[in-house]
């Protein structure tokens, strides 16, 4: 590795570390204060709250460093221009390719860092938070969620839920059992599935099964359809829903083959799964499009404006990114396109943008 390489990458990690430490100190802040009042409300100390934010961590560290690493390579190719020494090594017959060879070994790095902390430590760190958030903050003790399976224990009845698709908003493989005072069966409902409607459940394909009185006997009814009221809203099954990003790719992988197997829609699940591929990818756009930035002339005296370009284009590439797999959520673009499209769109815009600037 060339002198010049190897001063790169020290000014790059230096920028970088700070960027990162400062954004996720001033996140740790806003969101230990910002829910100040439901630690207060709950049986959670003060330091076990500091310790709920705190296993956000490694999540907020992979969604932020896209953007660390592209303010960091503006700031730092920034200030080689500034300092002319961009100037030097063009006059030595050195192209602006060649520095940008350690960038694109840091974004390769960094990508496989963040695909490793997804495999390892974030599933793990979301999971355990996303129980502290449900069962200690909101203290939904009457739901209990196993992988895709829901439970739910609403007055004398307990509720199963097979599959519950967050997009659509619709459940499959509905089981409602009803308790007399003394524990025996008064009722059994087994729906095909169902959907919220006008603040009711509405099941389909029902049979139901209601225990005659004074007798061992159980009076069998079909339905085609019929409103059952729960004392449960979509938006709470959707809180206690294992997420994606409490899962492996692998596991997610074999999470998506199983929902398929049993008939489900798993469109949701497999955009996803390739989103867990793409994202990291664009450690390498970001690093592209930092340069080129950090490249051009008017950087030579106004360095806040290109950092001020770099804010804008990753909250493009936020927009973007979102909108896409808001697309593949619905089924509207299929899985891969919604992961990779905007991933595509920003590459050949750093590829352009830096071309240009040569």
């Amino acid at each position: 590795m060339s002198c010049l390489h190897k001063y790169w990458l020290k000014e790059f990690i230096k920028f970088f570390c700070i960027i990162q430490l400062m954004i996720l100190v001033l996140f740790v802040f806003i969101d230990y204060l910002s829910r100040m009042d439901k630690f207060l409300n709950s049986d959670l100390s003060l330091l076990g709250a500091l310790g709920y934010v705190l296993l956000k961590i490694p999540f907020m560290f992979v969604q932020l460093t896209p953007a660390g690493i592209l303010l960091a390579t503006i700031i730092v190719f920034g200030l080689m221009n500034k300092n002319n020494e961009l100037l030097a090594v063009r006059s030595s017959g050195i192209s602006i390719y060649y520095l940008i060879k350690p960038a694109i070994m840091v974004a390769v790095i960094l990508a496989m860092l963040m695909f490793f902390l997804g495999e390892t430590i974030i599933p793990v760190s979301m999971a355990k938070a996303n129980y502290i958030r449900n069962y200690v903050l909101k203290k939904r003790d009457n739901i209990y969620s196993a992988r895709k399976d829901i439970w739910i224990k609403s007055e004398n009845r307990l509720v199963h839920i097979n599959f519950y698709d967050p997009v659509k908003q619709f459940v499959a493989g509905i089981t409602v059992t009803t308790l007399g005072k003394d524990f025996s069966l008064e009722s059994r409902i087994d729906a095909q599935k169902g959907y919220y409607k006008q603040g009711k459940w509405v099941f389909e394909n029902i049979i139901e099964q209601v225990h005659v009185k004074n007798s061992m006997e159980y009076d069998v009814n079909l339905y085609d359809k019929k409103s059952i009221p729960l004392a449960i809203k979509p938006e709470d099954l959707v809180e206690v829903l294992k997420k994606s990003n409490e899962m492996s790719f692998f596991e997610l992988r074999r999470y998506v083959r199983k929902v398929e197997q049993e008939g489900y829609d798993a469109t949701g699940y497999k955009v996803d799964l390739n989103g867990k591929i793409a994202f990291p990818f664009i450690c390498i756009i970001m690093v592209l499009t930092g340069a080129a930035t950090g490249m051009r002339s008017f950087v030579k005296e106004n360095i806040p404006a290109a950092i001020a370009i770099g804010v804008v284009i990753a909250f493009m590439y936020w927009v973007m990114y979102g909108l896409c797999l808001s697309l593949g959520y619905g089924a509207i673009l299929p899985p891969v396109i919604s992961a990779w499209a905007a991933n595509l769109f920003f590459l050949c815009f750093g590829i352009l943008y830096l071309v240009n600037t040569e």
